[in-house]
């Protein structure tokens, strides 16, 4: 497989995604839904199986040759993925909390990752009914109502605009925030809040605990055609399936990759890649 088929396959894993949106909106929109725990105590709701299983199909059209890694798919041994040089990353449902607790601010996403790398992704929210889509190479875009627009990140100028989870809130973030003195903080839950930065809304999202790589994938392919990066705690952007653990280390999504982040990070308190599994 060449990255030159790549651009082929965006529009169709936006209407993909789209689909999985459609499910997920015919659950949230019903006047109930049962809530259950994962293994690891995460919830799990039918919408997010529905969506799950139109991706997993859909893809399988698209492209049956390359393999697929869901958070609700089946488990794959690190030394089968290992081999992987090409294959499809998934959340179905990003954001499960915000969905039960009906604030919109959920996600679909499907990355394409090619050599550890994300070269193609689409975050999709069903309840905006508004999609971030990018190709690397070929630039990123938000898709709203049928309008199709160029988007780009912004240059970091005080007061810069941090990024910060609904449902997460770690000391680290705190005092990374405190280093940069006056801050507007803007409060999104799951992959929105890479996308703000990603079309020029935000300057920052620092994320000091755990998450999976599917739940970063399509928002990083997205923010890196868009100008901005998503930096590890060695300031080197993040990699996919390099190891035993599914787990991203710490991170700082940026818009602007020449500001002086060393300075704001240097000596906090944040972890590389972490020992336990998704």
């Amino acid at each position: 497989m060449t990255e030159a088929s790549h651009p082929d396959w965006l529009e169709p894993v936006q209407r993909l995604a789209e689909q999985a949106g459609e499910q997920i909106l015919a659950v949230y929109e019903s006047a109930d839904f049962q809530v259950e725990s994962k293994a690891d105590d995460t919830p799990l709701t039918r919408a997010d199986r529905a969506a799950h299983e139109v991706i997993e199909a859909g893809l399988r059209d698209l492209a049956p040759r390359v393999p697929q890694l869901s958070e609700e798919g089946d488990e794959v041994a690190a030394a089968e993925r290992g081999a992987w040089g090409l294959y499809w990353l998934i959340d179905p449902l990003d954001g499960t909390r915000e969905f039960i607790k009906r604030n919109g601010e959920f996600t679909v996403n499907i990355a394409l990752v090619e050599g550890g790398e994300p070269v193609l992704g689409v975050v999709h929210a069903p309840v905006l009914g508004t999609t971030w889509s990018a190709c690397r190479g070929r630039g990123a875009w938000r898709v709203d109502g049928g309008e199709v627009e160029a988007i780009a990140t912004r240059r970091a100028e005080p007061p810069l605009t941090a990024v910060v989870s609904r449902s997460h809130r770690e000391d680290a973030v705190a005092d990374m925030l405190a280093r940069l003195g006056e801050v507007e903080e803007l409060s999104v839950g799951s992959s929105l809040k890479i996308c703000r930065i990603a079309e020029g809304a935000a300057d920052l999202y620092p994320r000091f605990g755990p998450t999976c790589e599917w739940d970063t994938g399509a928002a990083q392919c997205v923010l890196e055609a868009a100008g901005g990066q998503l930096l590890d705690v060695g300031l080197t952007p993040l990699r996919y399936n390099t190891g035993e653990s599914l787990l991203n280390p710490d991170f700082i999504a940026v818009g602007d990759p020449a500001f002086d982040w060393a300075a704001v990070t240097e000596g906090l308190a944040w972890e590389a890649r972490r020992v336990a599994p998704c």
